[in-house]
């Protein structure tokens, strides 16, 4: 879909109009596929308007807030567009949330109904035992007497208009340390990153855009960049389970279905490159591959480039900007491993050192960033809020970073897991990114434990290749010894401890607060 066609209709207030644009130019083609099961854009479109109108007679008034607590499939995308056009606030929960976890979103959004799924009622079932009132309950595939089908849940085609600043999604930052904060991104924010993609130059026709959506429908960059702008620009999204990810059958996948876009967290790259199969997939139907939710591995990047034919893209966006703020894909000299790019043009952005003064190039400091897909503000949090920006609005991302001479970023580390030994800055990505490159190595984290002499040092945490034995194969001090080869002697790890795999959360994020403490167990 031309930028330049879009009806003004579709330039403010409720951003749902978007869709509606779309089906005026593609409303035949294919907009999902599912394990074999297809939907046409109208037919979401017609679908998405009934569901709008069966919330509307549930009693589903405009600024509700409706729980998405669902696995990746048609009927989150369909109950998305759904609420949006009833006028409700779209408040999406990872589907592997257990009592407590949707106990607190539940009463910090004081929702008004959950879309969920039969596979997962039991737990909302406990967490709805602990507050002090009953939400309509909407489920996927439900023979519960306590809850609706979604199949049921329709009415007379609604649209409720809303203004731009009015919040559309309430998605809640996924709680690596601390206590989740809901974020309020705003029709507004959601047309901004909208735009920012179909602005760009594009080779492929709209209709040839086939997106795979292994990320996380939760999952701020699952949601707005590998479905929803794929959708509005005409394409159609091959939803999978988060759950069920296995890199052989995602390889499967692009080869039968010529998928051209597919956005993936380094682990899920590390998981095909590792694969024994890796090379025997015809994988160049990809015109776009593309990384986001963690800093990728150079060493990952060019061997998945050079075997799938395909240059790699790493991007960078939070949850408090509407996915991305930066990217490589339509940089000005085009991708430079090891950066995230360059700002999108709607985006400014600048770094700055304790005292909020710019640095020189090259230097390094804290990213902030200012545009229009950045958050609204913290939801009931007007503390939290104002230390979020600066006084001339810039967001504070909480990342270090630098930038060269051409305006290509490069993200240093997280500003919180930056290791200070005896006066040493030490940041675990430069580590990490070595360790990457060690040939009996998969992956590993970096990060600070106790010291009583220097405060803190680093500790590496390594997951050895398939078929090398730790202890064995390679050692503990084979491991340092190639850390004090590359690198100065204040920065190698003091300490290195092999596990079976790192704790993530379910959008690829290394949960290093799990390994500060000590605590190895698989992510929940």
């Amino acid at each position: 879909m031309d930028l330049a066609s879009v009806s003004e209709a579709a330039t403010a207030g409720n951003v749902a109009r978007l869709h509606d644009e779309t089906v005026r130019h593609h409303g035949d083609a294919q907009a999902i596929e599912y394990h074999g099961q297809t939907m046409t854009h109208e037919d979401l479109q017609a679908e998405s308007s009934r569901v709008a109108g069966g919330f509307a007679d549930l009693g589903i008034e405009p600024g509700d807030v409706v729980l998405q607590y669902l696995p990746n499939c048609p009927q989150y995308l369909i109950g998305a567009l759904g609420a949006f056009k009833a006028g409700a606030i779209v408040s999406p929960v990872n589907p592997q949330y257990r009592k407590r976890e949707l106990t607190y979103q539940l009463t910090d959004t004081e929702a008004a109904a959950v879309l969920t799924h039969v596979a997962l009622e039991p737990y909302l079932e406990e967490a709805l035992a602990e507050i002090g009132w009953d939400p309509v309950v909407v489920s996927v595939e439900t023979d519960s007497d306590d809850a609706l089908a979604f199949e049921d849940v329709r009415g007379e085609e609604t649209f409720v208009e809303r203004d731009d600043e009015d919040v559309a999604l309430l998605p809640y930052t996924s709680g690596t340390t601390g206590q989740p904060k809901g974020v309020e991104l705003t029709h507004r924010n959601f047309r901004a990153q909208t735009f920012a993609v179909l602005s760009q130059e594009r080779e492929l026709d709209d209709e040839d855009v086939r997106s795979l959506v292994w990320l996380p429908l939760y999952h701020i960059t699952g949601f707005t960049h590998t479905a929803w702008q794929p959708l509005i620009r005409g394409g159609s999204v091959y939803l999978r389970s988060a759950a069920n990810w296995d890199g052989d059958t995602a390889m499967a996948l692009i080869e039968d279905e010529g998928i051209t876009h597919y956005v993936g967290v380094t682990a899920m790259y590390v998981d095909m490159i590792n694969s024994e199969r890796f090379g025997e997939f015809d994988l160049t139907s990809l015109e776009s591959a593309g990384e986001g939710g963690a800093k990728m591995s150079v060493a990952v990047q060019k061997e998945f480039e050079e075997t799938a034919g395909v240059e790699m893209s790493e991007g960078y966006g939070l949850t408090e900007t509407n996915g991305a703020t930066h990217t490589q894909s339509g940089s000005t000299f085009g991708l430079k491993h090891g950066t995230i790019g360059q700002p999108l043009r709607m985006t400014e952005a600048k770094i700055v050192d304790e005292s909020g003064e710019r640095v020189d190039i090259g230097e390094e400091g804290e990213l902030l960033v200012r545009g229009p897909q950045v958050m609204k503000g913290y939801h009931d949090m007007p503390e939290a809020t104002e230390a979020a920006f600066t006084e001339d609005g810039f967001f504070r991302t909480g990342d270090v970073a630098r930038r060269d001479a051409d305006n290509y970023y490069e993200i240093v580390d997280r500003k919180k897991h930056m290791i200070n030994s005896a006066g040493y800055n030490i940041y675990p990505s430069e580590l990490e990114e070595l360790l990457a490159e060690h040939e009996a190595v998969a992956e590993g984290a970096v990060v600070g434990i106790p010291d009583e002499r220097r405060n803190e040092v680093p500790k590496a945490y390594v997951v050895t290749v398939p078929n090398v034995e730790p202890g064995v194969d390679v050692t503990a001090d084979e491991i340092q010894e190639y850390f004090l080869d590359n690198v100065a002697s204040y920065k190698h790890p003091r300490e290195v401890e092999f596990i079976d795999e790192l704790p993530r959360t379910t959008s690829g994020k290394i949960q290093k607060y799990k390994l500060e403490d000590g605590d190895e167990s698989e992510a929940e």
